[in-house]
Order: structure tokens, then C-alpha cells, then sequence
């Protein structure tokens, strides 16, 4: 899915921008298909392109992506082409993204946590929440060839930003409940073939085919019960949350 195929007037309720092709299936794909539910519209940038994985090649990657994509009712996914595993929070990446909160205007965006075992997750989050600054500002630095503005269209800054917590050791400040959604969020995984059927290369560091279900249907009904519901996606915010209604606060107490 791309930009080319959509009018020039299309924005985003929601984008997610996250390093590699398959991370948002595995954080936060269920409450894009919640979203999406809702008639909201919803985005995914990936940064890589996925040329130093492991398994798969980038092209595998592009096309298993782009099935991903409309698994979880996305209208928009296009990639980056940031270095896979080196991924670098420098003002020319920044612009990168900035550009693209321009062109669609997400009013939320959804980032990886900002604590990750690999660092491309770790730097996702803080170059994201940079450009998203970036993108506000209406004298934006410019950068490329003399005299170009690398940033055109009209100044926009999300609304929100939210992080998906899903890998981190840390109590979500809030949880999506995916109930209806966790069977086709699953399959949106699993269309990552290049990735997670089972095959020799990466054997040793890849969980088996048979276990990948388990593993995460497990997680999310952990995150789902700390929420009173069956199956949830955890996320944290930095902002203090605000409450209108005592009696309409979700979750029950006791």
C-alpha cells in the first residue's frame, strides 16, 4: 500500500512508526484493527526496509508487508529507507518522518517504547517523538541541495503520542482491548512467511512456527486481564491522564 494509489487529500487518524517491517504486527496490530473498526483512518511507517534481517530478504519483506497491511485494514504503509540495524536519530532522518506527518496528519501517533533490547526499537522512539516536534515548526531547518526546503506543506503535530509497551518490563498506563481482533491480528503476523515459518536459517534465534501463537496469545491475555477484558495491547503515555467522569472510569477496582 502507498501513498500512490490514495487521493492527494488523504490524512491519518492514527499512524504507527516502527523501525522494521513486522514490529507493528506484534505491538499494536490489534488496536489498528480496533481503530479501523471504528471507521477511523489508519497509517504505518516502517523506517527499514528490512536488507539486514536474518531470515527473508527485503523484497520478501515488502510484498509480506503489504499483505499485512490489508489484513489489519490499514489504508496507508510505505517504508523508509533508513539503514536496517543502524537506524540513527540525526536531522536528515528527522526530516524523513517529518515529511510524512505533513502529508498525513495523523491527529495520534503510535511509537515503540523507548527502553528495547534492539536499538533500532530504542531510537525509533526518540528520532519519532523528534520529528514529530519537527514537523510542528513553521521555519523547519532545511536540509539536501542549497536553497531546497525539505519540508513542505503546512506545520502539523500530533495530538498524542503514545508508546506501544508491549516488550517492555513496565505496567502500561493504559490497554486496548483486542478481543474481537486477535485472531485476524495473528494472521497479520503470520503473513510474515520469510520470518516465521519454520526453517533452518535462524533456527536457533527464532521462535518455532507451532509456538508463535501461544507465546503471543499469552501476552496479550495477560495484558488483557490486568484490564478486565480477554485480550489487550498495553501502552504508555507520558502525560498525566484527565478524567471527566469518576463513574465512567473503565476497569473495575475490587
Amino acid at each position: 500500500m502507498g501513498a500512490g494509489s490514495l487521493p492527494d487529500s488523504f490524512t491519518a487518524d492514527v499512524l504507527a512508526i516502527a523501525a522494521h517491517r513486522d514490529d507493528v504486527e506484534q505491538t499494536c496490530g490489534g488496536t489498528l484493527l480496533r481503530m479501523a473498526s471504528r471507521g477511523l483512518r489508519t497509517a504505518i511507517l516502517d523506517l527499514t526496509q528490512g536488507e539486514a534481517g536474518t531470515r527473508g530478504l527485503a523484497e520478501d519483506r515488502a510484498k509480506e508487508a503489504a499483505e499485512a497491511a490489508q489484513l489489519l485494514g490499514v489504508s496507508w504503509r510505505q517504508a523508509l529507507d533508513l539503514p536496517d540495524g543502524a537506524v540513527a536519530n540525526t536531522l536528515e532522518n528527522r526530516i524523513k518522518i517529518a515529511r510524512v506527518l505533513r502529508l498525513l496528519r495523523p491527529r495520534v501517533v503510535i511509537l515503540p517504547y523507548w527502553q528495547a533490547r534492539h536499538p533500532d526499537h530504542a531510537i525509533t522512539a526518540t528520532l519519532g517523538y523528534e520529528a514529530c516536534f519537527l514537523a510542528g515548526l513553521s521555519k523547519a531547518p532545511a536540509a539536501g541541495k542549497a536553497g531546497e526546503d525539505a519540508l513542505s506543506g503546512a506545520p502539523h503535530r500530533p495530538f498524542k503520542i503514545v508508546y506501544a509497551s508491549l516488550y517492555a518490563d513496565v505496567r502500561p498506563s493504559f490497554v486496548v482491548d483486542i478481543t474481537t481482533f486477535i485472531e485476524q491480528r495473528h494472521a497479520a503476523l503470520m503473513a510474515y512467511r520469510s520470518q516465521y515459518a519454520n526453517q533452518k536459517t535462524g533456527s536457533g534465534l527464532f521462535v518455532a512456527e507451532e509456538e508463535i501463537r501461544e507465546r503471543t496469545f499469552a501476552e496479550a491475555r495477560h495484558y488483557g486481564l490486568l484490564a478486565g477484558v480477554k485480550y489487550g495491547e498495553p501502552f504508555q503515555q507520558k502525560e498525566v491522564g484527565l478524567v471527566d467522569d469518576l463513574t465512567l472510569i473503565p476497569v473495575q477496582s475490587i
